[in-house]
């Protein structure tokens, strides 16, 4: 691990064109209801079985809510052979920090689309 990124850095680099992957560790729901435009969900609990995923990334931010859980993730990342030469880092002050937009999945509330007839 590198250690920690700005949230105002990670806001700054969304438009680079060398744009980090940007990994949010939190639930699927959690993630559906509101993440950063352009990441990718990876749950805490299957960062450890899905870590080669990233082995041909260059540059690594981790994202939960306030910021400490995605230090270890980006630990565990960081300690990952294939991921030797990437710059791994964790968005300092998590989501609660963040103050850009956030995207969002379009809620199944389970009801039935009206019928036409």
């Amino acid at each position: 691990m590198d250690g920690e990124i700005s949230v105002e850095e990670v806001e700054a680099l969304l438009d680079d064109e060398d744009r980090p992957r940007i990994v949010d560790i939190r639930s699927p729901g959690e993630f559906a209801r509101g993440h950063i435009p352009g990441s990718e969900n990876v749950p805490f609990g299957e960062l450890p079985n899905r870590v080669e995923e990233f082995a041909d990334a260059d540059h690594i931010v981790t994202v939960c809510p306030h910021g400490k859980a995605s230090v270890q993730a980006a630990r565990l990342i960081g300690s990952y052979e294939g991921t030797k030469d990437a710059r791994v880092e964790s968005m300092a002050g998590g989501l609660d920090a963040w103050g850009g937009d956030l995207e969002a999945e379009a809620e199944d509330d389970g009801e039935a689309p009206e019928s036409p007839f």
